[in-house]
């Protein structure tokens, strides 16, 4: 009897935890080109539905209204979602302090999958001045140690349009080491092998090129899968006239898995989704895996399947067209016993008028160097100097020094050794090159009354990676030195920037996607890096089974 008590406790640990169970929908891998469902290979196409309200969560005081925090609205809205067909839902940002447990369970009974984007409004790259920080690093982390352990996360989006035309493709570096370096993380924490891709808007300057440049190169820095926003099927239109048939041309070689990350143009309303039929038919399936419908809520864009007032759904005319048309298609289906991927690798695209983003990608966040760099500096910034005072700092400094160390360049492919850093790191590392290059008396340490002394500590861990790097911050250290993720890190801050960095709502310039989309910008010369300057999962811990029965009914505990 004891020894049943306490399994339906380890049971009930599994599920708070976030832990697979039996009871749990297959894992998607991705074999060649195309998704297929772990326990039985047999091919899996995404009918998706992009789930998230672009209001903000009141209740919890966050700017993210985060749709799989709030158990009442998802349990509302799941069977609507199952009237669509619908096994994959797409959301935008995620609020990784609230409890998730209850929708993803939901979600998993019903056979719904979740793609997360890992970006949020105020914690993601900036197209308009690009960089790849140890805080931004931290904030996808937690995206993925909130959702790692549920089986039914197909993947993660590591940006959202954050190149948008061929003016900042340069951005697509940064968004690029993101997935490098998250896939990586995912590994060293012995989770699942969950993909991690990109979505991106339907530009006819970049569309190839940038589908090339995500899925080129070795498999530790090819995105796992490709979507593309796409708009082009408006009303009454066929596969030629729209432009699917180029499209899915253009694609075919493309040696990882493509789908719409949004679909469902509203020029012409009611929206009909008579490009349902041919998204999931034998002119596409060969190249697409499937789409995800731009999106449930309807708002002011008026892309929305059903209106929400309190917890009355109405469906709309959309619902029912869309409806018709999804549970209607039988895509053709392969295997992976029989399967063989016939794409082959693809080069990265030539740099030119329309493509400037270099193959060299900025390097991996390091917050203990960051640290490290910090402690050996005799000169530093104050304490009491306002983040939106360092602009000017950075922009005096760097006319006297150079700022190679912290500058960060996708064009070129040069990226300082602490580029990642935070500003206030940053700052106090060129405030320190001045200081020595004038001499190192207590005066040059002065910057008006913006600097400090303090004494200069090198910790043995550190000794090796510093002396690599150099003076000047432009080498790069052979090991990395893992000292936590710097004592200047803030998540918050992540997104600061001299430069006003705005906010891109995710849909192919349509204005179509919620705000809540993930954003991006911007410029990352030496003079422009100077201005950068504006400013897990939570782990269910059990110690012992006694612990664990306290704390089976009450959830689990965010550390």
């Amino acid at each position: 009897m004891l020894f049943k008590s306490l399994s339906k406790l380890a049971t009930a640990a599994a599920f708070f935890a976030g832990v697979a169970t039996a009871d749990d929908v297959p894992a998607i891998e991705v074999v060649g080109n195309k998704f297929f469902y772990s326990n039985n290979g047999s091919q899996f196409y995404i009918r998706g539905v992009a789930y998230q309200a672009d209001t903000a969560n009141e209740t919890s005081g966050s700017t993210v209204n985060d749709p799989l925090a709030n158990y009442e609205s998802c349990s509302r809205d799941i069977p609507y979602l199952k009237k669509l067909n619908t096994n994959v839902i797409r959301v935008y940002a995620i609020n990784t302090t609230l409890d998730h447990s209850e929708c993803m369970k939901a979600l998993n009974d019903a056979d719904i999958y979740v793609i997360a984007d890992l970006a949020a409004p105020a914690t993601s790259i900036n197209r308009d001045d690009p960089t790849w920080t140890v805080d931004l690093f931290n904030s996808y982390k937690t995206v993925v140690d909130t959702f790692a352990n549920y089986t039914n996360v197909l993947g993660f989006f590591a940006g959202n349009e954050v190149t948008n035309n061929y003016t900042n493709t340069d951005a697509s570096a940064f968004v690029k080491a993101a997935i490098r370096d998250v896939r990586q993380y995912i590994s060293d924490k012995n989770y699942r092998k969950i993909p991690v891709g990109y979505s991106s808007n339907d530009d006819e300057d970049t569309r190839v090129k940038m589908a090339d440049y995500f899925a080129c190169g070795d498999d530790d820095v090819k995105a796992d899968f490709y979507g593309i926003n796409m708009y082009e099927w408006c009303g009454k239109s066929d596969f030629k006239t729209s432009g699917y048939a180029d499209r899915t041309a253009e694609f075919k070689n493309l040696s990882i898995p493509v789908f719409f990350s949004e679909y469902g143009c509203n020029e012409v309303t009611p929206r009909l989704f008579t490009e349902v039929e041919a998204l999931y038919g034998s002119n596409m399936t060969d190249v697409w895996s499937g789409g995800i419908v731009y999106m449930y809520f309807e708002e002011t864009n008026k892309y929305g399947l059903v209106s929400i007032d309190g917890n009355d759904v109405k469906t709309l005319d959309d619902f029912n067209n869309y409806s018709s048309e999804i549970n209607k298609i039988s895509p053709t289906s392969a295997n992976t016993k029989s399967y063989s991927a016939t794409t082959s690798d693809v080069a990265c695209p030539a740099t030119g008028k329309y493509w400037s983003a270099a193959t060299e990608l900025p390097p991996t966040p390091n917050g203990g160097l960051c640290s490290c760099m910090n402690a050996a500096n005799s000169c530093v910034v104050s304490d009491d100097v306002d983040s939106d005072d360092y602009e000017t700092l950075f922009n005096w400094i760097c006319n006297e020094v150079d700022c190679s160390g912290i500058s960060a360049n996708g064009t070129a492919g040069k990226y300082g050794a602490y580029s990642f850093c935070t500003p206030k790191e940053q700052l106090s590392f060129v405030m320190n090159l001045y200081y020595e290059k004038s001499g190192g008396s207590k005066s040059d340490c002065s910057f008006s009354g913006s600097a400090t002394l303090q004494t200069a500590t090198t910790q043995a861990s550190c000794s090796s990676a510093l002396k690599e790097i150099g003076s000047m911050g432009t080498n790069s250290a052979s090991g990395s030195v893992d000292l936590g993720s710097g004592t200047e890190s803030s998540t918050a801050s992540s997104n600061a920037s001299g430069s006003s960095s705005k906010s891109n709502s995710g849909s192919s310039g349509s204005s179509s996607s919620s705000s809540s989309s993930s954003a991006s910008s911007s410029s990352s010369s030496k003079k422009n890096a100077a201005t950068n300057v504006k400013a897990n999962l939570a782990q269910v811990v059990f110690t012992s089974i006694i612990s664990l029965s306290i704390a089976a009914g009450v959830g689990f505990a965010l550390v």
